[in-house]
């Protein structure tokens, strides 16, 4: 029987998150393991009238392309991927992983150099996504995968799942456009901030944000959603931090990271594990040594670490910061191939001040 989780959360994707109108440019990219969902986004795209292509995946060929491709094979970019970032209205990419660590044993010098040889690709979508021409989200499939990685059942995992969505809520959409006006009130106690202090074991970091751009994630972009964020200001974050998840990058685990930064660049990084490999992406460009990133999770559905990404970032009580690009419509102006978030905790003694006032304590926000 299908779930129908999958419907609603469908629903809400295509009718609140980007809005898919007549005549949109669709592209629906995900691991074919995701059918339930691929399938009900195209069908609620057709129905709107829009242009939907399905660009289903084999996961283990991407494994196959590090180890086997040749340089110029790894370089390569498609006339057909260029044209999609120049055209599309709307992408939706479904996270479904059959196995989220196949990547790795990969050396990371061979990812690098597709990284490096799609970054135009990626500096046209964050522009076009910037000027609003192109909307965008990413979300997710549960697979047994994602499950083993958060150790949960399958079941159990698919409850956490699409409990974090709110799909069960009686107007989920309502609900999502709560947690909107919770940020709208965030963003308001920001105006005209500047210097932002985090506290936490092993952490001590101040960045500066003035003239920054706060941005809401409601649930277009992400789903399920629930942070704030901004580019902090590129030459100003000092201090260190202690990241207390493994950080997953290119299909790889770093644990224990610990990062100082002055002038806010990364002068020393250590880790516990796969410390080369941290290194290596560090090393990438020059601007993956630079934050582009300052988040606060604001999702208090979450509350527990899961090994992905899209949900980590977002657990209610933490911060995440992401060496590397930024997005431009925060203002902020770092590039990079590389976009590498790290989640800190701070549910447990740690504390926010932005200006010497109280934003979050032990994980709770205190204002709004």
């Amino acid at each position: 029987m299908a779930d129908q989780r999958v419907e609603k959360l469908a629903d809400i994707l295509v009718g609140y998150s980007v809005d898919v109108k007549e005549g949109d440019l669709v592209s629906i990219r995900a691991p074919f393991v995701a059918e339930p969902l691929i399938l009900a986004l195209y069908k609620r795209c057709l129905e709107r009238g829009a242009q939907p292509v399905i660009r289903a995946s084999i996961p283990q060929a991407e494994p196959l392309l590090y180890r086997f491709g040749q340089d110029h094979q790894l370089e390569y970019v498609w006339d057909t991927d260029r044209w999609m970032v120049e055209n599309l209205d709307v992408s939706f990419t479904i996270i479904s992983d059959t196995n989220t660590r196949q990547l790795s044993r990969i050396d990371p010098a061979r990812q690098q150099i597709s990284a490096r040889a799609r970054k135009p690709l990626l500096d046209r979508f964050l522009e076009r996504a910037a000027d609003g021409e192109f909307r965008w989200n990413v979300t997710l499939f549960p697979t047994e995968a994602h499950a083993m990685e958060a150790q949960m059942s399958l079941a159990e995992y698919e409850d956490f799942y699409y409990g974090a969505c709110l799909v069960d809520a009686a107007n989920p959409v309502a609900e999502w456009k709560e947690l909107a006006g919770r940020h709208a009130r965030l963003l308001e106690w920001m105006k005209g901030r500047n210097e932002v202090h985090i506290e936490g074991e092993g952490t001590d970091l101040i960045l500066e944000v003035g003239g920054r751009t706060f941005i809401p994630a409601d649930g277009e972009c992400n789903f399920p959603d629930g942070e704030i964020f901004t580019g902090p200001i590129e030459d100003k974050t000092r201090g260190v931090v202690a990241f207390s998840y493994p950080a997953l990058y290119g299909g790889q685990a770093v644990e224990g990271i610990e990062l100082e930064f002055e002038a806010g660049r990364v002068v020393n990084a250590s880790a516990r594990g796969n410390e080369d490999f941290l290194i290596k992406t560090l090393d990438t460009d020059r601007g993956a040594r630079i934050l582009g990133e300052l988040g606060i999770g604001t999702n208090f559905g979450i509350k527990s670490f899961t090994g992905e990404i899209l949900l980590d970032e977002k657990i209610g009580g933490t911060v995440h910061l992401a060496v590397g690009a930024s997005y431009p419509e925060s203002g902020g102006v770092n590039e990079s191939a590389v976009h590498w978030d790290m989640v800190c905790d701070l549910r447990k003694g740690g504390r926010i001040t932005v200006d010497g006032d109280t934003l979050m304590e032990d994980g709770k926000i205190v204002v709004a």
